[in-house]
């Protein structure tokens, strides 16, 4: 009897689609790239949503966020909806699953307790040798997000799998010491710094650890398993010698560096300059301050950049140890690994850092790359796809039917060179005024050439002929001479399912 294919899902965290060596940027990414040469690539993957929640939840259930609910971050995706996504549904069917990293498909800083392992609240009292299951996961080895951006991470009890490790040796305020230090050049790039923490001891090490550790003591059954790694998220505090990797000198900078509002809709000014409207007051100052960065100079947007680089690079280098392992322990043949990210990051685009309802491409489009049994290699196709397509995809290869409608499209016939065509994917993100000061329903579409993002309540939007125009300088959404192409897409925005839930309430900060 022929066994099923195996299914890792390697996932990176704010990572734009454009860093891999293969796009053209100065950016080392050797193993990703072979991968992408003994495989498939897409040029077009968009995230269904430009934030860690959301997207993760429409990864787990291939539905869109405003069906699973998680239209923003701080909404928790549903326990009885999550059990119902692809880990628990091939699960069932014989496969061991399996999580390793940042899960983020629910609230840690929550207003109140939540109970769910990732709220701040419920985690000093989860038992201590809790391991699973969540979310359809039976084997769990996460983390309290992986980039602390409200501090240092914290000794137990307020810790998981990867703080326990960090600190379980007695080392703990060494390691913390190390990771605070600022190692030069320190050139007051914002969020950023050459992070003294040996990478030895980095969680980009662990996750690879931990992923193959799980990969050896299941070679012999099968498995689905979600290995997710928490960079390049901000703050950009890449250790050495990663951090060494790219010099600022000869890195990408962006093709525009100055916020240009005046030639954009009326909510990518309100969303930098609204107030939000959040009760604690910690979280407040968060929201208004460390979400929001001014575009820095020249000089420390490159020391950025190659921080983030950096971070990318150390990825890179631990994929390649689970590619390697995967190699010696005769489970390639076997295996279908996908790598992709949650969601971009505008990295200096239009004077902007970070992420926010300015859907440039920076932020909108993710890698895709697949690897594995009949998946056509040095392929690259330009489709316009979008992560929400994953859930499907494992369902075919493995031959399991979803449990939910999905909303996505397998992948597969594209992956193994099949002529498939598709008019478009497609993003949705509703903001509350607890992000940014305004609400916003955003509802985006994007084709090979050009995309449309639609807010749905003024009516307002913005549209880019990407082909003509890939750098998004200038808004044809008013321009008479394109009405046409706003009407095509504008009818590709009302076609989605008519299965939208009522909009949640947040439980923490979004």
């Amino acid at each position: 009897m022929t066994r099923k294919p195996n299914i890792l899902l390697i996932t990176s965290d704010q990572h734009r689609g454009d860093c891999f060596g293969f796009e053209g940027r100065k950016v080392k990414t050797p193993h990703l790239d072979r991968m992408a040469r003994e495989g498939t690539r897409f040029s077009n993957c968009i995230t269904p949503n430009a934030v860690c929640q959301p997207s993760r939840a429409s990864i787990l259930t291939g539905l869109f966020p405003c069906t699973h609910g998680v239209s923003d971050n701080g909404i928790d995706l549903e326990t009885p909806l999550g059990e119902l996504g692809f880990a628990r549904t091939l699960e069932r069917a014989g496969y061991n699953s399996a999580f390793v990293g940042k899960t983020h498909f629910s609230t840690h800083h929550t207003f109140e307790p939540t109970g769910t392992p990732e709220d701040k609240s419920t985690i000093p009292d989860l038992p201590e040798d809790w391991m699973g299951p969540y979310m359809g996961f039976d084997h769990m080895e996460t983390m309290i997000l992986g980039h602390y951006t409200h501090g240092r991470p914290a000794p137990p009890p307020d810790t998981l799998h990867y703080e326990k490790w960090l600190y379980a040796d007695g080392r703990g305020p060494e390691k913390m010491a190390l990771w605070d230090t600022h190692l030069p050049p320190d050139v007051g790039a914002p969020q950023t710094w050459n992070s003294a923490l040996p990478s030895a001891w980095h969680h980009s090490t662990w996750v690879g650890n931990q992923t193959i550790r799980y990969l050896e003591n299941h070679k012999d059954e099968n498995f689905v398993m979600w290995t997710s790694f928490p960079d390049p998220h901000t703050p950009f505090d890449c250790p050495e010698p990663w951090c060494y990797a790219h010099h600022p000198d000869e890195v990408d900078v962006p093709h525009h560096m100055e916020r240009d509002l005046d030639r954009r809709p009326w909510w990518h000014a309100a969303s930098l300059e609204g107030t939000p409207q959040i009760e604690d007051a910690v979280l407040r100052k968060h929201r208004a301050t460390y979400s929001r960065v001014e575009p820095p100079n020249e000089h420390r947007l490159r020391h950025t950049i190659a921080n983030y680089y950096g971070m990318i690079s150390l990825i890179d280098h631990n994929v390649g140890r689970i590619l390697t392992v995967l190699d010696e322990l005769g489970l390639s043949d076997n295996t279908i690994v996908i790598f992709t990210a949650d969601h971009g990051e505008w990295l200096g685009d239009h004077g902007l850092l970070l992420k926010g309802p300015m859907l440039y491409d920076g932020l909108l489009r993710v890698g895709c790359i697949a690897r594995g049994p009949g998946i056509k290699q040095q392929q690259v196709v330009d489709e316009p796809i979008s992560t929400v397509d994953l859930a499907p995809t494992f369902h075919d290869y493995s031959g399991i039917s979803p449990e939910l409608l999905q909303h996505g499209k397998s992948l597969r016939p594209l992956l193994e060179g099949k002529s498939e065509p598709r008019d478009f994917a497609r993003s949705e993100w509703d903001l509350r005024p607890s992000r940014n000061g305004v609400k916003l329903n955003l509802r985006t579409v994007r084709t090979k050439t050009a995309k449309l993002t639609l807010e749905e309540i003024s009516g307002a939007g913005e549209m880019y002929n990407l082909q003509d125009d890939p750098h998004e300088m200038d808004n044809l959404f008013d321009d008479s001479g394109y009405t046409a192409l706003r009407n095509e897409l504008t009818d590709m925005i009302r076609s989605r399912p008519d299965d939208m839930i009522e909009p949640k309430t947040p439980v923490g900060m979004a």
